[in-house]
Protein backbone atom coordinates (compact mmCIF):
# COMPACT_ATOMS: atom_id res chain seq x y z
CA UNK A 1 0.00 0.00 0.00
CA UNK A 2 1.59 3.24 -1.50
CA UNK A 3 2.06 6.34 1.25
CA UNK A 4 -0.92 8.27 0.08
CA UNK A 5 -3.03 5.50 0.06
CA UNK A 6 -2.33 4.93 3.68
CA UNK A 7 -2.32 8.69 4.57
CA UNK A 8 -5.93 8.75 3.35
CA UNK A 9 -6.97 5.99 5.16
CA UNK A 10 -6.09 7.75 8.18
CA UNK A 11 -7.77 10.53 7.39
CA UNK A 12 -11.00 8.36 6.70
CA UNK A 13 -10.53 6.81 9.76
CA UNK A 14 -10.63 9.89 11.82
CA UNK A 15 -13.46 11.72 10.48
CA UNK A 16 -15.35 8.55 10.78
CA UNK A 17 -13.98 8.12 14.51
CA UNK A 18 -15.16 12.01 14.74
CA UNK A 19 -18.53 11.73 13.40
CA UNK A 20 -19.15 8.97 15.47
CA UNK A 21 -18.32 10.75 18.79
CA UNK A 22 -20.38 14.04 17.29
CA UNK A 23 -22.98 11.66 17.25
CA UNK A 24 -22.99 9.86 20.79
CA UNK A 25 -21.80 12.92 22.60
CA UNK A 26 -25.44 15.03 20.61
CA UNK A 27 -27.31 11.64 21.72
CA UNK A 28 -26.37 11.96 25.44
CA UNK A 29 -26.84 16.05 25.30
CA UNK A 30 -30.53 14.90 23.80
CA UNK A 31 -30.90 12.48 25.99
CA UNK A 32 -30.22 14.73 29.72
CA UNK A 33 -32.30 17.14 30.40
CA UNK A 34 -31.17 20.61 30.84
CA UNK A 35 -30.95 21.69 34.52
CA UNK A 36 -33.28 25.02 35.67
CA UNK A 37 -31.27 27.18 37.23
CA UNK A 38 -31.91 30.40 39.74
CA UNK A 39 -30.25 33.20 41.21
CA UNK A 40 -31.13 35.32 44.46
CA UNK A 41 -29.31 38.69 45.84
CA UNK A 42 -28.88 37.75 49.32
CA UNK A 43 -27.35 41.95 49.42
CA UNK A 44 -30.18 43.32 47.60
CA UNK A 45 -32.79 41.13 49.20
CA UNK A 46 -31.27 42.33 53.00
CA UNK A 47 -31.35 46.25 51.15
CA UNK A 48 -34.57 46.13 49.68
CA UNK A 49 -36.49 44.53 52.30
CA UNK A 50 -39.51 46.53 54.43
CA UNK A 51 -39.09 44.29 56.89
CA UNK A 52 -35.12 44.60 57.66
CA UNK A 53 -35.57 48.81 57.15
CA UNK A 54 -37.94 48.74 59.83
CA UNK A 55 -35.90 46.68 62.22
CA UNK A 56 -32.41 49.38 61.16
CA UNK A 57 -35.23 52.47 61.94
CA UNK A 58 -36.08 50.70 65.27
CA UNK A 59 -32.02 50.12 65.70
CA UNK A 60 -31.48 53.62 65.03
CA UNK A 61 -33.93 55.05 67.17
CA UNK A 62 -32.92 53.28 70.76
CA UNK A 63 -29.23 53.78 70.51
CA UNK A 64 -30.02 57.32 69.86
CA UNK A 65 -31.97 57.36 73.04
CA UNK A 66 -29.28 55.46 74.82
CA UNK A 67 -26.61 57.49 73.40
CA UNK A 68 -28.64 60.65 75.36
CA UNK A 69 -28.92 58.86 78.67
CA UNK A 70 -25.06 57.88 78.48
CA UNK A 71 -23.87 61.18 77.14
CA UNK A 72 -25.82 62.81 80.53
CA UNK A 73 -24.40 60.47 82.86
CA UNK A 74 -20.91 61.43 81.45
CA UNK A 75 -21.74 65.19 82.01
CA UNK A 76 -22.65 64.45 85.39
CA UNK A 77 -19.62 62.63 85.90
CA UNK A 78 -17.88 65.57 84.06
CA UNK A 79 -19.33 67.78 86.69
CA UNK A 80 -19.07 66.21 89.43
CA UNK A 81 -15.13 65.72 88.71
CA UNK A 82 -14.92 69.75 88.35
CA UNK A 83 -16.69 70.03 92.09
CA UNK A 84 -14.13 67.95 93.36
CA UNK A 85 -11.64 70.61 92.47
CA UNK A 86 -13.16 72.91 94.86
CA UNK A 87 -12.85 70.39 97.76
CA UNK A 88 -9.70 69.67 99.89
CA UNK A 89 -8.11 66.58 98.77
CA UNK A 90 -7.68 64.43 101.11
CA UNK A 91 -11.07 65.76 103.11
CA UNK A 92 -14.21 63.39 104.45
CA UNK A 93 -15.95 65.66 101.85
CA UNK A 94 -13.63 65.20 99.01
CA UNK A 95 -13.13 61.68 99.74
CA UNK A 96 -17.34 60.94 99.81
CA UNK A 97 -17.41 62.86 95.89
CA UNK A 98 -14.17 60.65 94.35
CA UNK A 99 -15.87 57.54 95.43
CA UNK A 100 -19.20 58.64 94.16
CA UNK A 101 -17.50 59.91 91.24
CA UNK A 102 -15.56 56.59 91.14
CA UNK A 103 -18.73 54.78 91.24
CA UNK A 104 -20.67 56.94 88.21
CA UNK A 105 -17.20 56.25 86.07
CA UNK A 106 -17.24 52.59 86.30
CA UNK A 107 -21.27 52.47 85.95
CA UNK A 108 -20.81 54.17 82.77
CA UNK A 109 -18.06 52.28 81.52
CA UNK A 110 -20.62 48.92 82.13
CA UNK A 111 -23.28 50.38 80.64
CA UNK A 112 -21.47 51.07 77.41
CA UNK A 113 -19.48 48.22 77.00
CA UNK A 114 -23.17 45.75 77.79
CA UNK A 115 -24.42 48.68 75.25
CA UNK A 116 -22.10 47.88 72.63
CA UNK A 117 -22.55 43.82 73.00
CA UNK A 118 -26.26 43.96 73.58
CA UNK A 119 -26.28 45.58 70.18
CA UNK A 120 -23.75 43.43 68.45
CA UNK A 121 -25.69 40.50 69.68
CA UNK A 122 -28.75 41.36 68.88
CA UNK A 123 -27.66 41.87 64.70
CA UNK A 124 -26.23 39.09 64.69
CA UNK A 125 -29.35 37.18 65.92
CA UNK A 126 -31.18 39.48 63.03
CA UNK A 127 -29.26 38.78 60.67
CA UNK A 128 -29.38 34.64 61.48
CA UNK A 129 -32.87 34.82 61.27
CA UNK A 130 -33.61 37.30 58.39
CA UNK A 131 -31.12 34.62 56.17
CA UNK A 132 -32.85 31.46 57.64
CA UNK A 133 -36.10 32.94 56.13
CA UNK A 134 -34.61 34.32 52.98
CA UNK A 135 -33.23 30.77 52.68
CA UNK A 136 -36.92 28.61 53.79
CA UNK A 137 -38.46 31.06 51.03
CA UNK A 138 -36.10 30.57 48.09
CA UNK A 139 -36.23 26.33 49.02
CA UNK A 140 -40.17 27.40 48.14
CA UNK A 141 -40.00 28.97 45.46
CA UNK A 142 -37.83 26.75 43.78
CA UNK A 143 -39.98 24.12 44.15
CA UNK A 144 -43.18 26.09 43.18
CA UNK A 145 -41.02 27.00 39.75
CA UNK A 146 -39.73 23.36 39.34
CA UNK A 147 -35.59 24.51 40.03
CA UNK A 148 -32.98 22.05 40.22
CA UNK A 149 -30.30 24.57 41.64
CA UNK A 150 -30.59 27.99 43.24
CA UNK A 151 -27.08 30.07 43.46
CA UNK A 152 -26.55 33.22 45.33
CA UNK A 153 -25.44 36.05 43.08
CA UNK A 154 -24.27 39.00 44.52
CA UNK A 155 -21.94 41.59 42.84
CA UNK A 156 -18.73 42.22 44.62
CA UNK A 157 -18.14 45.86 45.39
CA UNK A 158 -14.70 48.21 43.86
CA UNK A 159 -12.85 49.30 45.12
CA UNK A 160 -12.32 46.98 48.20
CA UNK A 161 -11.32 49.13 50.97
CA UNK A 162 -8.31 46.87 52.02
CA UNK A 163 -6.21 43.80 50.81
CA UNK A 164 -7.93 41.37 53.49
CA UNK A 165 -11.48 42.52 51.58
CA UNK A 166 -10.18 42.02 48.43
CA UNK A 167 -9.18 38.64 48.99
CA UNK A 168 -12.12 38.05 50.83
CA UNK A 169 -14.04 39.09 47.97
CA UNK A 170 -11.91 36.47 45.24
CA UNK A 171 -12.70 34.23 48.05
CA UNK A 172 -15.93 34.11 48.52
CA UNK A 173 -17.63 35.41 44.85
CA UNK A 174 -18.18 32.22 42.89
CA UNK A 175 -21.14 32.72 40.73
CA UNK A 176 -19.51 34.77 37.76
CA UNK A 177 -21.94 34.65 34.87
CA UNK A 178 -25.71 33.69 35.26
CA UNK A 179 -27.73 35.28 32.22
CA UNK A 180 -30.83 33.27 31.54
CA UNK A 181 -31.24 31.78 35.29
CA UNK A 182 -34.38 32.66 36.95
CA UNK A 183 -33.64 36.02 39.27
CA UNK A 184 -35.76 34.91 42.66
CA UNK A 185 -34.62 38.19 44.34
CA UNK A 186 -37.53 40.32 43.64
CA UNK A 187 -40.32 37.60 44.98
CA UNK A 188 -38.03 36.37 47.75
CA UNK A 189 -38.21 39.89 48.95
CA UNK A 190 -41.87 40.56 48.18
CA UNK A 191 -42.83 37.58 50.78
CA UNK A 192 -40.33 38.40 53.40
CA UNK A 193 -42.57 41.78 53.10
CA UNK A 194 -46.08 39.86 53.19
CA UNK A 195 -44.98 38.01 56.38
CA UNK A 196 -44.17 41.23 58.35
CA UNK A 197 -47.66 42.01 57.37
CA UNK A 198 -49.65 39.37 58.71
CA UNK A 199 -47.55 38.85 61.48
CA UNK A 200 -47.09 42.00 63.42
Amino acid sequence: MSIRARVLSCLVAVAVLFAGYQYCWGQAKADTPALKIGVVSVRKAFRESKKNNKYRTDVLAEQSKIRAELEKLSKEAEAQEAGLKALKVGSTDYMAQYKELLGKRADLDARQRFNNEQRLQKDRFWTEELYKEILRITGELAQQKGLDLVFEKDEPEFPAESADELMMVLSTHKLLYSAGCVDLTGEVTTRLDAQERTNP
